[in-house]
């Protein structure tokens, strides 16, 4: 718990100004609201020696003065505590998206969306609620408590002992409780994230969950989520059920021994009926903390339970970071090596001492069968991934000595897989460029070939797209991924596999449009077609890992390898395709 407590240091420390104005109302509140059973107690006494009306209109004034005094104090104490507790969630909360926009592509890989959601929105909340109401009423109750003790004792320690003899069972009951409150909320919110990542999957995948008709089977399988979820809320109600109801039978068997024993002291006289009902105001008084301390108990466990959780997300580390001196390339020209490179995952090796060195300003294009490690080749370049063996060197400077995010501007990455934002056409295509001209976006848009379907939209280039664009084409989503790397204008140019959804005359009309864009580029260009790689200056064969051809196209051709082949084979495709 202590450990959990250290991520909200800095955000406590940095509203300490306007904590210690909260609690100190708090305080005032508390020491307000002690002082009403002292006037009461005063009162009574001073009416039962047959004081006048002058002295009752004294004590009525002064306990409305103090009453007024103790409602202002308590009105600031929650407007700035609580208020508090949301500044620290807006904090957290852009600090908890900061952190995952920083980490690496490996955490997401072994990470369920649902579950950082629920983290970044569940979590967070009961970590509101502990800072704001929590920790607010946790002082409060205790203060109250501390506070109307010490008064007590002072008048008749004999009669405050009676008073508190439920606090050791209390304080037991609290210890068990809490214990068996923060177990059961744990596993509350970790099947909170397994429903999150299933409604996640499953809106995601909806026409693939309606093309095989297994929307009842999903449904049976979320049912099944949410009953067990169920099931493990009531556990939590059934034993909150218990603590409360305990809290106030100990409270009630505490009034009746105040009321015999205080009864019968002021019977025999040694205690004033001021005094009496003096004790009994406090006893009321305590009826709050003591119930409260049930719901403060729940809410702290909740609260450090989530919070716990969070921890888990900030304690990850990108596997990817800058160094503490990064070099610089002040003039990037794109040229890059690849040293002896091999990458191996968990289950498979991806590459395997693959050395290529490609001149600044050529056109590479890497071919191959399905899972050669195409795609692991190109992620390796603006690194987004880092090799287990070799080294990936651009103008002669390992990447691992230079800043990602500086070698990424100087990077135009179409990923073989296009993700759009929902937003407008424009905002796709002007995503990470600081205020793109008009002008600029049409000529990128251009360029990938997709100029004539936007103009073709009621909306043109304010069309929304659509979560993930789902209201393009696979086409049409891979032209907006190429004219957003175009539009960066980078030193290098990598586009993996990125017109496999169009047409091939689509394709030739927009490999014409990227000859003059890529000349001058160092351009990697992965592609399953012959027809895209031909004029590339150098062509990699890679298979199983390995290199295990390169040259010209004429050069692969005449050689007769895999490359022979899958010439061969589509050239034939095309001629039947023509008849």
């Amino acid at each position: 718990m202590r450990e959990s407590w250290r991520t909200l240091g800095p955000y406590l420390w940095r509203y300490r100004r306007g904590l210690s104005l909260g609690l100190g109302a708090l305080v005032l509140k508390d020491v307000a609201g002690v002082l009403l059973p002292l006037i009461i107690r005063a009162a009574i006494d001073a009416l039962t020696h047959h004081s006048g009306a002058r002295a009752f209109l004294a004590f009525a004034a002064l306990l409305a003065c103090v009453s007024a005094v103790k409602g202002v104090f308590q009105y600031w104490m929650r407007v700035i505590i609580i208020s508090i507790s949301r500044d620290i969630e807006y904090d957290l909360r852009n600090d908890l998206f900061g952190h995952l926009v920083g980490l690496s592509p490996d955490y997401y890989a072994r990470m369920r969306t649902g579950d950082i959601m629920a983290r970044a929105t569940n979590d967070l909340n009961a970590v509101r609620m502990m800072l704001g109401p929590g920790i607010m009423y946790w002082t409060e109750t205790s203060l109250t408590f501390v506070l109307a003790v010490a008064v007590m004792v002072s008048v008749d320690w004999h009669l405050a002992v009676y008073a508190l003899l439920p606090a050791p069972a209390v304080s037991l009951a609290v210890i068990f409780f809490g214990r068996a409150i923060h177990e059961r909320f744990e596993r509350i919110q970790a099947m909170f994230s397994d429903i999150s990542s299933r409604v996640q999957e499953n809106i995601a995948g909806v026409r693939m969950i309606r093309a095989f008709v297994q929307e009842q089977a999903e449904l049976r399988r979320f049912e099944l989520l949410n009953r067990e979820y169920i099931g493990q809320n009531l556990r939590l109600v059934r034993i909150s059920g218990v603590f409360q109801p305990l809290l106030e039978m100990l409270i009630g068997i505490t009034f009746l021994v105040v009321l015999w024993v205080g009864g019968y002291q002021v019977l025999s006289g040694r205690i004033s009926l001021g005094s009496f009902v003096m004790f009994n105001t406090y006893m009321g008084m305590l009826v709050w903390p003591m119930i409260a301390l049930g719901w403060v108990v729940n809410l702290m466990q909740r609260g450090t339970a989530s919070l716990g959780r969070i921890n888990q997300i900030f304690a990850e580390r990108p596997t990817i970071a800058a160094p503490a001196a990064p070099r610089m390339l002040p003039g990037l020209r794109g040229e890059i090596e690849f040293r002896n490179v091999s990458v191996e995952f968990p289950s498979t090796r991806a590459l395997s001492g693959v050395s290529l060195r490609i001149a600044a300003g050529a056109t590479v294009a890497v071919v191959g069968h399905t899972g050669s490690g195409k795609s692991t080749l190109a992620h390796l370049v603006p690194r987004l991934m880092d090799p287990t063996g070799g080294a990936v060197l651009v103008d002669g400077v390992d990447l691992r000595d230079l800043d990602p995010a500086e070698l990424r501007r100087n990077i135009g990455f179409v990923p073989q897989e296009t993700f759009l934002f929902s937003a407008t056409i424009a905002e796709n295509i002007a995503f990470g460029v600081k205020q793109a001209s008009e002008q600029e976006i049409r000529r990128a848009a251009e360029l990938a070939g997709l100029a004539g379907d936007i103009e073709g939209f009621p909306e043109g280039y304010r069309t929304m797209v659509g979560e993930r664009g789902l209201t393009l084409s696979g086409g049409q989503k891979q032209r907006t991924a190429i004219a957003r790397a175009l539009l960066r204008d980078p030193r290098i140019l990598i586009l993996d596999d990125a017109l496999s959804s169009v047409d091939t005359l689509t394709e030739e009309r927009i490999l014409n449009s990227l000859a003059g864009v890529m000349r001058g580029r160092t351009v990697i260009l992965i592609s399953h077609r012959v027809s895209t790689v031909r004029q590339a200056d150098l062509i990699v064969v890679l298979e199983k890992g390995r290199i295990v051809e390169s040259g010209s196209h004429a050069e692969l051709v005449a050689a007769g390898g895999y490359y022979a082949d899958l010439s061969q084979k589509q050239m034939l495709e095309e001629e039947l395709e023509a008849i």
